[in-house]
């Protein structure tokens, strides 16, 4: 069983409609037999079609490949609840966003917007820093995958006091490597309390490998996943979530290069683990997160010297898998069970009031929050290699909000918590046109046409 990416060109729906099916039955007819998408990117919309790179897992059996858990299994909401207010925040892993791309830099961020919100619906890369989480009290650590699926309408999250959380190693030849992870899970263990639903070495070891798509996101491949999926479904009863710690391979002198670049190189270390945690907590319907290994004792007691201050976490981090074990502490439960979905303390997409993200982002999380109606809020500070232009989908009037910055994306935010119209506290305020029916429709066709939306842009 193995990780591999494809980049594949779909051509364009009518209009951008009907994204979700049309992806789906284009690349049932373009990826090899065996090969399962759990994670999907759409770097460019160009020369009549949306270039797209697909992160498959290859020769999962039949437990792995049921149909309920296929990535573009889609539930239309009834609408939202108006019992709360939820906000989903996004950075994709890999895609070297100024905020987010690096070392949980996006943690400021979330604490923000989490202060706009009853609860913040956010994943690993977001705030991950190595031995370093500072996740907001009122926040939803939940991994990728599973939040593209909340979005889909596929499935709810229940709280949780604490989950009990299996820890996964790659055996090593180097004891003192091996120790620091090992150290690392007692620490927490002793200090707040973590329920470790026990350590197993992976021998021979995973097989991860960085490297770069062709759009420039940190994307990889993995060798041995059947060995760790055997393992995950023999001891299935024994836990509630996963945190896994595996050497991840880098060509020579990445490391130097990372550190002196001052965040200008994509940290290559994320794309592969994303695409290793999507494939895991899709299979079993588990929270899950990944840490990468130390590589040597020569990496290890490298100075790196000053480093860019997203970076310093990493710099100061020796295992990098403290930031795992406590988000996993308390990740909400995963529900698939459709009357299970209806309990009163299970968040689904009916409670999702919005999504916000780096502008520019196409994947499934977009286009299911396009589906539902889910107000989305886009950054244009700091968004990555992703470059595409969001305002050509077809959104509602008033579904999209294009933003400069996270000071921006809080007020917006408030706003929609409050029930307030953005555009109600910007200037200036224009009037409101009267006009017969037909020449309101003519005008929105014209707009249409032109590709431009109700509530996009700067001006709310």
């Amino acid at each position: 069983m193995q990780l591999l990416e494809r980049r594949v060109a779909i051509p364009l729906a009518p209009d951008h409609a009907g994204l979700i099916g049309h992806m789906e039955k284009a690349l049932s007819f373009r990826l090899g037999d065996g090969e399962v998408p759990v994670r999907v990117a759409v770097t460019a919309i160009e020369d009549g079609q949306y270039q797209c790179e697909i992160g498959c897992l290859v020769g999962a059996g039949d437990d792995e490949r049921s149909g309920e858990r296929a990535i573009f299994g889609f539930e239309r909401r009834p609408g939202e609840s108006a019992g709360g207010f939820n906000a989903v925040y996004l950075v994709p892993t890999g895609i070297g966003a100024e905020v987010g791309g690096h070392a949980g830099d996006a943690t400021p961020a979330a604490h923000l917007l989490a202060t706009c919100c009853d609860h913040l619906v956010t994943h690993p890369n977001v705030v991950n820093a190595s031995d370093i989480n500072e996740i907001p009290a009122n926040a939803f650590y939940v991994e990728g995958s599973v939040i593209c699926r909340l979005l889909m309408g596929t499935v709810g999250l229940r709280p949780v006091r604490a989950n009990r959380v299996l820890v996964v190693i790659d055996a090593r030849s180097d004891e003192m490597i091996e120790n620091l992870t090992l150290n690392t899970v007692e620490a927490t263990r002793a200090t707040y309390g973590l329920d470790c639903a026990g350590i197993y070495r992976l021998d021979p070891p995973l097989e991860l490998e960085a490297a770069y798509a062709a759009s420039g996101r940190a994307a990889g491949s993995g060798r041995g996943l059947g060995r760790l999926f055997e393992l995950l479904r023999e001891t299935r009863e024994s836990y509630d979530a996963v945190a896994i710690s595996s050497l991840i391979d880098v060509p020579d002198g990445y490391h130097d290069r990372y550190f002196t670049s001052f965040g200008d190189m994509i940290n290559p270390w994320g794309g592969v683990e994303a695409m290793l945690t999507h494939a895991v907590s899709w299979a079993f319907d588990v929270p899950s997160a990944h840490a990468p290994m130390m590589e040597s004792r020569e990496i290890l007691f490298a100075d790196p010297g000053r480093v860019d201050p997203r970076m310093a976490a990493e710099a100061i981090s020796s295992s990098f898998l403290q930031c795992v074990l406590k988000g996993l502490k308390q990740s909400p439960r995963i529900v698939t069970d459709p009357v299970e979905m209806r309990g009163a303390d299970v968040m689904t997409a009916e409670n999702v009031s919005c999504l916000i993200l780096p502008d520019g982002c196409i994947g499934l999380p977009t286009l299911a929050a396009l589906e539902q109606g889910v107000p989305v809020i886009a950054i244009r500070e700091g968004c990555g290699v992703m470059a595409n232009d969001l305002a050509v989908l077809p959104w509602r009037p008033g579904q999209l909000f294009i933003v400069e910055n996270y000071w921006e994306a809080a007020g917006v935010l408030s706003a929609l918590r409050a029930g307030i119209t953005p555009g109600a506290v910007r200037r200036p305020f224009a009037k409101m046109p009267a006009t017969t029916w037909r020449e309101a429709a003519a005008t929105r066709s014209e707009e249409d046409n032109r590709g431009r939306h109700a509530g996009i842009g700067k001006k709310y």
